[in-house]
């Protein structure tokens, strides 16, 4: 395939994944709420059902014009060939070949973040507070943006500098290296997330001692379930939105509960939501969403190796040369498609987990108590209850509410 056409499938790929996105985000915006269902009357009022539909459309209109902004300024690259001519510029500073990709994808990632952000202080700082949740103050999001350059610059670029060391040096046989580097560095993230990350950016306190800690704790236990780390985060100093998760293996797991959480719920209700995390570490899910993550990044490299080295690539995308990063972006470009039933599979796995670790706090706790849990934080959090078949299908990673509901009660 020569370069123009290269070009043309570029523009079609781009162009088809932002239509099917739209369009299925268009399908769950418009679809028409329906009656409050009986297991919400106790929960939910029209005025609420009304606004948490409201709040659907905002976000859906919102994600359609950033959504736009950036598709037209892919259009705009790809066609005129400015992805070329940013690589071109850059040589004319004699970078070697690995520290021109670098320097590339380190102005190309600042520059579209720096586009990016005027639409994500918009969404926090009105959309966000209009509806009531957004508690981050000004110092508090920009603070964030630094730290995540501060962490993602040494980890993303050192990972991205490797990949690209073993590309230039090994050739298409970097792949299964980079791969087991990658494997590595995912089984790191999910071991210290909680105990090195999450604390740059967010404050964990142990939960104190009281009913509910021994609660937890003779719960845990009376599953087989050794706990010792149960942290409180507080969540609430950027959002009112509640949630919980666990992370780490062995010694180092550790369940942490958000502020909001223990706020908006009776404690029956915190254990039953401490049950069903639980229980995705009994089913094996936490180990089977790692293992999944170290496949599907192996596939995307083996992909990448038949496609790195492909001049016609970077004439495509307006280069002069072979570039291996204008290749990469070609790449994820060309990519998508398969990512996006990447995606979709993951989804619904992930769905059916949830589903199990339901059943598994309901057999082992109570079903009650989360379903209760469930139907505050959908109303608290002005979560669709009545969302598209189709939307579901391809964004959800967790069960709609109602159909949890169905299984639990």
């Amino acid at each position: 395939m020569d370069q123009e056409l290269i070009k043309y499938f570029l523009l079609g790929v781009v162009s088809l994944s932002f239509i099917f996105e739209k369009s299925v985000n268009f399908l769950n915006a418009t679809r028409k709420t329906g009656r409050i269902p009986a297991t919400l009357d106790q929960y939910l009022e029209e005025g609420k059902l009304q606004e948490s539909k409201r709040y659907q459309k905002t976000n859906y209109y919102f994600g359609l014009i950033s959504g736009s902004f950036t598709f037209v300024i892919t259009l705009l690259f790809i066609g005129f060939g400015f992805f070329g001519w940013l690589d071109e510029w850059l040589r004319q500073f004699g970078f070697a070949p690995l520290a021109l990709s670098v320097v590339y994808f380190g102005v190309l990632f600042i520059g579209s973040d720096l586009l990016s952000l005027p639409f994500d202080y918009y969404h926090t700082f009105k959309i966000e507070a209009d509806y009531g949740f957004n508690n981050s103050t000004v110092r508090t999001f920009f603070a964030d943006k630094i730290k995540g350059y501060l962490l993602s610059i040494p980890v993303g670029g050192g990972l991205l500098l490797v990949l690209l060391w073993l590309i230039l040096e090994i050739g298409s046989d970097f792949w299964w290296i980079f791969w087991m580097i990658s494997a590595l560095f995912i089984v790191l993230v999910n071991q210290f997330y909680s105990g090195l990350i999450l604390p740059l950016f967010n404050k964990l306190t142990p939960l104190e001692a009281g009913e509910l800690k021994r609660t937890i704790l003779g719960y845990a236990q009376s599953v087989g379930f050794s706990l010792e780390n149960v942290f409180i985060m507080d969540g609430s100093k950027r959002s009112t939105k509640a949630n919980a998760f666990f992370s780490g293996f062995g010694k180092r797991k550790k369940v942490v509960l958000y502020d909001t959480l223990l706020e908006q719920h009776t404690p029956d209700e915190v254990v039953a939501v401490l049950a069903h995390e639980i229980g995705h570490y009994k089913k094996g899910h936490i180990t089977l969403g790692v293992m999944a993550g170290i496949l599907q990044t192996g596939i995307i490299l083996y992909i990448l190796s038949l496609f790195v080295f492909n001049e016609q690539i970077s004439l495509a995308l307006g280069g002069d040369q072979l570039s291996i990063h204008l290749n990469i972006i070609g790449f994820t470009m060309l990519f998508s498609p398969i990512s996006l039933i990447l995606g979709m599979a993951t989804n619904y796995f992930s769905r059916k987990h949830e589903f199990e670790a339901d059943a598994f706090a309901k057999s082992t706790y109570s079903g009650k108590p989360l379903a209760e849990a469930l139907k505050t934080l959908s109303v608290k959090n002005l979560s669709d209850i009545n969302p598209h078949p189709l939307f579901v299908f391809v964004n959800y990673s967790h069960p709609p509410l109602l159909s949890r509901l169905k299984r639990l009660e």
